[in-house]
């Protein structure tokens, strides 16, 4: 499309030239026409982008200019047939197809009457003149036709892959989702397992022993030199036993145990604030959503850690303890208007551990803290959630 007009008109306009015959009068208009042909075929079509090549008006006015320009140098020479063969290829520019099959019946036409003439009033030379031009438009019309059908279904058919591509890239991140859960499920269920070994076996086994030393207490007579040992070993089953029960306590937090992150949470601040002379102010925002227990137990032991901290080192005055449901992320908040800390700080075990829950449900964690200006700690975790049960 681009290409044949500039072979098809200087091979016209040559062979124009050559041609006896004429005055310098009659080649001087004949190229005039023909640099006005190719300026219009320059700047209607070989320098307009494919982008503006699709404005239906454009393209019209376009195409009516070269029909003139065709019939006009066709009255020159008849040679200009050459160039006006540049009409079937740039009707495939006219868009949608009716225009284009109209672009071809119109460059047939001009070509033909041109070449030919008007037909005699007999029915052989009408007929001839309107089968050669009809089977023409048929045959160029019906390549625009089906050329603009095919370029439908490629436009479709890129659609579908742009719409496909886009599910991949959802299923690729239910995917990723499923493996977290299926990976939180998995330590979830491991850590109840071993709450339930080590309360089952250890802790029991502890709670023997102990009764066993405290009968030999009770039956022993006098004072003699292995009374020390049984005692110790006693002291040393109950420290024991109480590392158990703690041990197993941290797997599952007993206040999640039937309850929801949020009343949890609320238990968790009254009984805080009944222990302690700070104002504490509780607060959840958004709906709540039921939330992965591995998600729940992180938020959890944050807000326990977080509070346990303002009671030792901040005295404070006030306190916010804020749970936040924003779509798709879950925030939790614990701002204090205590002394502070500066960066030396804050990078106690309690804080490590709390970053370390944090990041092992693939949140973060951060802590903003200045001398005299209090302490702001924030979670932020992905809001993965499970079917409610």
């Amino acid at each position: 499309m681009v290409v044949v007009p500039w072979l098809l008109l200087p091979v016209s306009v040559v062979i124009s030239q050559l041609a006896a015959g004429q005055t310098w009068r009659d080649r001087a208009v004949t190229l005039t026409l023909s640099g006005v042909a190719a300026l219009w075929v320059y700047f209607g079509h070989t320098r307009v982008s494919e982008e503006h090549r699709k404005r239906t008006v454009r393209n019209v006015v376009y195409f009516a200019g070269l029909l003139g320009l065709f019939m006009a140098l066709m009255s020159r020479d008849v040679v200009f047939l050459l160039f006006t063969i540049t009409g079937f290829f740039h009707a495939y520019s006219l868009k949608p197809w009716p225009f284009g099959v109209a672009g071809v019946f119109g460059t047939s036409v001009t070509l033909n009457t041109l070449t030919m003439g008007f037909p005699d009033a007999t029915p052989a030379s009408i007929g001839a003149y309107v089968g050669v031009i009809g089977i023409q438009t048929a045959a160029i019309g019906a390549g625009i036709v089906f050329g603009e059908k095919a370029m439908q279904q490629h436009r479709e058919r890129e659609a579908m892959v742009a719409k496909l591509e886009a599910a991949l890239e959802e299923n690729a991140g239910l995917h990723a989702q499923l493996l977290t859960q299926a990976r939180e499920a998995g330590v979830l269920d491991e850590r109840q397992r071993m709450a339930r070994e080590i309360h089952d076996t250890l802790a029991q086994g502890l709670t023997g022993i102990i009764t066993q030393l405290q009968a030999a207490q009770r039956l022993w007579d006098g004072s003699g030199p292995a009374r020390p040992h049984v005692t110790q070993a006693l002291s040393l089953a109950k420290d024991s036993l109480a590392e158990a029960r703690r041990s197993v306590q941290a797997l599952r937090p007993g206040e999640l145990e039937g309850a929801r992150l949020p009343d949890a949470l609320g238990d968790l601040a009254k009984r805080w604030a009944a222990g302690s002379d700070t104002d504490l102010h509780f607060d959840v925002t958004g709906d709540p959503l039921p939330l992965s227990p591995a998600i729940d137990v992180a938020l959890f032991r944050v807000a326990q850690e977080a509070l346990t901290n303002v009671s030792k080192h901040a005295r404070a005055a006030r306190v916010g303890l804020t749970l936040s449901y924003l779509g798709d992320v879950v925030l939790l908040d614990v701002r204090d208007d205590g002394i502070g800390a500066n960066g030396a700080k804050t990078g106690g075990f309690g804080l490590n551990s709390m970053k370390q829950r944090i990041r092992s449900v693939g949140g973060t964690l951060e802590i903003e803290s200045a001398p005299g200006e209090g302490t702001a700690i924030s979670a932020s975790v992905p809001a993965i959630t499970v079917a409610p049960q």
